[in-house]
């Protein structure tokens, strides 16, 4: 209701009392009563001026608009209220101050990122504050990519910028105990960024990221029991990250790689070198559609032609069917693979079966 329409009613209603008291007889307490009177038509006027007020600072602006407001930690309602009265998303700070002390919901305001309206009403927006509703950014990392490459992805997902990844990636304390000391700067985090689908503040620090992920990995890790895993096979938690990571980049199809990791583990225990083109690729500095023959000299402890064993760590971050492949290979006699046209592999147990498959399927151009 209007202010002036409620003046506007209280004097009538004083006009009419003053009447009815002049007809009763009772003009000799008129003086009394109209003072009286007046104290009450002001206390309802006040008090409707006040209603009027309060219920005027509880509606939204109106407008539509849309903004981003961070809320740091450990601010005060005043600061809050300050914040939104200058951005334009509520009409009074002091009502908003008031709604939020009056229920009790004033030292319970969430620190994060918010997405707001002017078209919210307080206690709405104080809703969304207090049940700590703050905007969350997504970001799927796929599996089988370097650090290098994650840090690319990040870039163009407007995450975090590449550089400042990478510098972070090298430089900054993670103290997993699963992180091996043995290998410096970014390559002792390759293979444990795990791939999956996260969500984080908008303005996320790329430490912030990278230790989301790396306590994703921890997680899986202890689902998938792949210390215990690693050690039926007579393997290091480390030794089976980087041995999944060559399953990972070398499988196409899901159902093979318990296949693959059965072949690797045949060869490992037998001495014979690898022979992974990814790791080549790796050695190389990066992802390569194709390896030629003079790649295969390329000297690095990374290049399984090269090297018998296993690369020094992981060459690309892989997912939770290549660590559970690693753990649980398929048992076969099987010594070697090589790539089909359409992603699958065709496998054999001796050099000259293996040759064949090679003339079959991958025929020189």
């Amino acid at each position: 209701m209007p202010v002036w329409e409620i003046i506007r009613k209280n004097i009538r209603l004083r006009e009419r009392l003053v009447k009815l008291l002049e007809k009763l007889g009772a003009l000799r307490v008129k003086g009394r009563l109209l003072a009286l009177l007046s104290l009450l038509s002001g206390f309802f006027v006040l008090t409707g001026l006040a209603g009027t007020y309060l219920y005027w600072g509880l509606q939204p602006p109106g407008g539509g608009r849309e903004v981003i407001v961070t809320i740091p930690k450990g601010v005060t309602t005043t600061w809050v209220a300050g914040e939104l009265r200058r951005h334009g998303l509520i009409r009074s700070a002091a009502v908003f101050r008031l709604y939020a002390s009056l229920y009790n919901l004033d030292k319970r305001i969430v620190s994060g990122t918010y997405r707001l309206s002017s078209d919210m009403p307080v206690p709405t927006m104080i809703a969304r504050l207090v049940r700590g509703d703050v905007v969350r950014v997504r970001f799927t990392i796929p599996e089988g990519l370097t650090v290098d490459e994650i840090a690319l992805r990040l870039e163009r997902q407007g995450i975090v910028p590449r550089e400042e990844f990478l510098r972070v990636a090298a430089e900054g304390r993670f103290t997993y105990p699963f992180l091996p000391r043995d290998l410096k700067g970014k390559a002792r985090l390759e293979g444990y960024l795990f791939p999956d689908t996260y969500e984080v503040s908008p303005g996320a620090t790329a430490a912030k990221v990278i230790d989301l992920m790396l306590r994703r990995f921890e997680a899986v890790a202890a689902e998938i029991d792949l210390a215990g895993g690693a050690t039926r096979q007579g393997l290091s938690l480390h030794q089976a990250v980087t041995l999944a990571s060559l399953v990972e980049r070398e499988a196409k199809l899901g159902a093979e790689r318990p296949l693959i990791a059965g072949v690797l583990y045949n060869r490992l225990r037998r001495g014979m070198l690898l022979q992974v083109d990814a790791t080549v690729a790796y050695a190389l500095g990066g992802h390569r559609e194709r390896i030629f023959y003079r790649d295969l000299a390329v000297d690095s402890p990374y290049n399984t032609y090269q090297v018998v064993g296993l690369p020094p760590g992981p060459i690309a971050a892989p997912g939770r069917a290549s660590l559970l492949a690693v753990i649980h290979p398929q048992q076969t006699d099987y010594l070697y693979y090589v790539a089909k046209p359409d992603g699958s592999h065709a496998f054999a147990r001796t050099l000259a079966e293996h040759n064949a498959n090679k003339r079959r399927y991958q025929p020189s151009p």
